[in-house]
């Protein structure tokens, strides 16, 4: 989704991850992970705020991300709503 797409670029750019190996190495490994939803996205537990929605929590304290996605089992579909830092307050949308 489009607001996903601007939250791996926004992380992307708070990261400095065009300076640093390790910071673009990171990127690249949640965006690795992001894409393993399509394999099984069922394996993440359901978000506190809506029971439609799922997460993938990835990372490392202090640093984890939360993938905030829908998984329409019919369609065989996997819709990544929101990449957002863990610690940040409850996902609205």
């Amino acid at each position: 989704m489009p607001r996903a797409e601007r939250d791996l670029s926004a992380l992307y750019q708070q990261i400095n991850a065009e300076h640093s190996g390790a910071a673009v190495k990171s990127y690249r490994s949640l965006k690795a992970a992001i894409l393993g939803l399509e394999e099984s996205p069922n394996r993440c537990p359901v978000t506190p705020e809506n029971s439609k929605l799922r997460h993938l929590l990835y990372g490392h304290k202090p640093h984890i991300y939360r993938v905030i996605h829908r998984v329409l089992e019919k369609r065989k579909e996997v819709i990544v709503l929101h990449v957002r830092h863990g610690a940040r307050n409850e996902f609205k949308g």
